[in-house]
């Protein structure tokens, strides 16, 4: 799934620069598009952070980033592509992330939570039906196909990047494909130092990072990862990952609060336009991502054979290929 930037520049939705680039009329031109919205929480009232991009009336990206309780600033890549293709989109940091709030609270960091979170950010920003794209990446992939499934009649579209629709098909892919690949004497002391609850030990990381991350999460060496990426790791809230997910992106712990989830016999019920990213050495089974596209009644699947969990990095042309011909299209189809 493909599309040239000569492509993008002829579709009906591209405005020009001069429209797609006027704030004038835009309650936070004040700000460059950054504003902070309430949300209404069990625990209280707290604050997130959004920031928009671009002017489209007819097509809104909402950007859903992963983690549990990583921050929007791994996803700045896409301001390398979304503006040329006239695309207006939404950097926001969840609960617990980056610039919005981080409230010590854990019962704050549930899967029901956070999808109320996002209605209440969408109703902020005035995102409807007609314009809205929720696009969800890992972690950002399980909340939007959560929102989906309570609130598909606000959303025009949905994207799931680089996340299974079931976790124990995940930690199956991970244990059956993944691991036999390693080196096993390292496989063995990384296990070990999980046992042991020893995974604040620097060793932990550095053997994840050269056996695991650099072939899987995002295919360069680590010390030429992009500087949005650096920052990403470095800023996510372990709070939430850890309670969430896990110590690492090696498969989603057995007492983490995502270890049971599985939508996979419900993504029938999604009617809404969608579209799958899946990547050939991804964390994800791409085989299982291009099965779920195949159940979503109007899915669509983009396949990245040169890229890993960070797709949109190492397969990027692939990448944004696929995810704009998708925008653009729902879009000139409404």
């Amino acid at each position: 799934m493909a599309c040239s930037a000569a492509a993008w520049e002829g579709s009906a939705v591209v405005s020009p620069a001069t429209d797609y680039l006027d704030y004038s009329d835009r309650a936070d031109v004040l700000s460059g598009g950054a504003r902070r919205i309430s949300v209404d929480t069990p625990a209280g009232t707290y604050q997130v952070w959004v920031k928009r991009v671009g002017n489209n009336p007819h097509l809104k990206v909402l950007l859903l980033h992963g983690g549990p309780g990583a921050t929007h600033e791994y996803l700045e890549v896409c301001d390398s592509y979304l503006p040329a293709a006239g695309i207006e989109y939404y950097y926001y940091d969840q609960l617990g992330s980056g610039f919005s709030d981080q409230p010590d609270d854990p019962s704050l960091w549930d899967l029901d939570r956070f999808v109320e979170e996002v209605e209440q950010v969408r109703q902020a920003l005035g995102l409807s039906r007609d314009n809205f794209v929720l696009y969800g990446q890992s972690w950002g992939g399980i909340l939007g196909i959560e929102y989906a499934l309570r609130y598909q009649q606000h959303l025009r579209g949905l994207v799931v990047s680089n996340m299974m629709s079931s976790v124990p098909a995940y930690n199956q892919y991970a244990e059956r494909v993944l691991m036999p690949e390693m080196d096993q004497s390292a496989l063995a002391e990384i296990k070990s130092l999980e046992a042991n609850g020893q995974t604040e030990d620097p060793r932990y990381m550095e053997l994840l990072l050269e056996q695991h991350y650099i072939h899987h999460v995002l295919r360069m060496p680590h010390d030429e990862w992009p500087d949005p990426v650096q920052r990403g790791f470095a800023h996510i809230n372990p709070a939430i990952y850890v309670s969430m997910q896990g110590p690492s992106e090696l498969g989603i712990r057995s007492d983490a609060s995502l270890a049971g989830w599985d939508r996979t016999d419900s993504l029938s019920s999604i009617t809404v336009p969608a579209l799958v990213i899946g990547a050939r050495h991804d964390t994800m089974d791409p085989a299982y991502l291009e099965m779920m596209a195949a159940r979503l009644p109007a899915g669509q699947y983009t396949y990245c054979p040169d890229g890993s969990h960070l797709a949109m990095y190492d397969d990027q042309r692939t990448y944004f290929d696929g995810l704009i011909k998708f925008l653009l299209g729902i879009t000139s189809a409404h």
